[in-house]
């Protein structure tokens, strides 16, 4: 088990990554296969596999064999509510305080 700051430093992680937001998205909708994973997002298997292995360090995923396949869901359905949550959040941006980079990234 890991205390409360650590548990929203590794979401936190997990959610600065465009990708991973979007696995986790589509993980809230319900658990899903990597192939399928990476069909949705528009990913390569090779990218996604990178990006589980990293929401699975983190414990936001678990990955549950199927036969040969393998699926994957959140690791808790809390995780789902805090997702939405944060989706309903609006955000007051200073554009001087705030101003994205060349790589997308805010500074």
């Amino acid at each position: 088990m890991v205390g409360r700051g650590e548990v929203l430093a590794r979401f936190g992680h997990a959610l600065s990554d465009p990708t991973r937001t979007q696995v986790m998205l589509v993980l809230h909708e319900g658990a899903s296969y990597p192939a399928e994973l990476a069909e949705r997002i528009g990913v390569s298997r090779q990218s996604l596999s990178n990006h589980l292995a990293c929401l699975r360090g983190c414990g936001l995923v678990v990955a549950e064999p199927e036969g040969r396949r393998t699926r994957y869901e959140l690791a808790d359905p809390s995780l789902g509510t805090a997702l939405a949550e944060l989706l309903n959040v609006v955000l007051a941006v200073d554009p001087a305080c705030c101003r994205p980079d060349a790589e997308g990234d805010c500074r």
